[in-house]
Parts: C-alpha cells; structure tokens; sequence
C-alpha cells in the first residue's frame, strides 16, 4: 500500500462511530494489550467514558483521518488551575497512531494541532506522561520541545 503524507491527514473531535477503532490503536501496542480490552460488543465502560468525554466542553477527543480511515487519536483536556496566576492548562492522553502509518509525521501533525488548539483555548502550558518503557515516545516528545522537567507519579484507585 503507498503510504500517504501526513499532509492529506484531517483531524476532527471523535464520535461515537470512532470509539471501537480509537480502542484498537489503544490496545495496539505491548502496554495497551494489557490495558484494554478488544471485544465485540465493547465493554460498556468506553461507551460511558465517551459520554462523558463528548459532554464536557474541557474535553476533546481528536482522531486524525486519512482516506476516510481514523489513524491516529489523542485526547486533549483543558485544565484551570490557581497556580502561575490563574493557568490554563493542556493535558495531552493516549497518544496512538496506527502501526502501518507511523513514520509519516502523523503524530507530529496530530501534537502540533494539539498545541494550536491548547493555545487557542488561552492555555499557557501543555504537559503529557509516558510511561517509562516507551523511549521511542520520550524521544519522539523531545523533538517537539517537551522537557522531561518533572517526575509524574500514579496512585492505583
């Protein structure tokens, strides 16, 4: 198959139609296999996560699509906070983009839409985390100005 720039890429909010493909990447990788799960009807939790997501206007569920195909997805989440005088903030989660498609710059295009978007909506910071195994990610958010200034910790609920 000719693999196509990221230039003929579109990026669009996700609908609901989107939500089993979007589930696939996440699951597409040796961290997602254990994380998410891949079925037929799909769990009842990402039709209520999406719900969620779709409603809150602080949210933004973003697939890039290319010949009608969805290839890649984030999600964008916009924070207020108090610190450094009253913040905006961008959050950026689950980052995926398809297997066959990477290397083409559609991850790249996807962040920079991200970025633009954060910067339109007043926030003045973007901050992400990867996890520890993913080197490639690390490297990948280095090459687009992300600094690895802070520790990020979890708490299992």
């Amino acid at each position: 198959m000719e693999q196509q720039p990221a230039e003929a890429l579109t990026i669009r909010r996700a609908t609901r139609g989107d939500v089993a493909r979007i589930v696939e990447m996440l699951a597409d990788d040796p961290l997602g296999a254990t994380r998410e799960q891949v079925s037929d009807p799909l769990p009842p939790a990402y039709w209520d996560a999406f719900a969620a997501i779709e409603a809150d206007p602080n949210q933004y569920l973003a697939v890039a699509v290319l010949d009608c195909a969805v290839i890649g997805v984030l999600q964008l989440t916009f924070v207020p906070g108090l610190t450094r005088l009253g913040m905006w903030r961008a959050i950026v989660e689950g980052v995926r983009v398809d297997r066959t498609r990477r290397s083409l710059r559609i991850g790249e295009t996807l962040l920079r839409w991200a970025i633009e978007e954060a910067r339109q909506r007043g926030c003045g910071l973007m901050q992400l985390t990867t996890d520890k195994q993913r080197t490639d990610a690390h490297r990948f958010y280095e090459r687009l100005g992300f600094v690895a200034s802070h520790e990020g910790m979890k708490l299992a609920l």
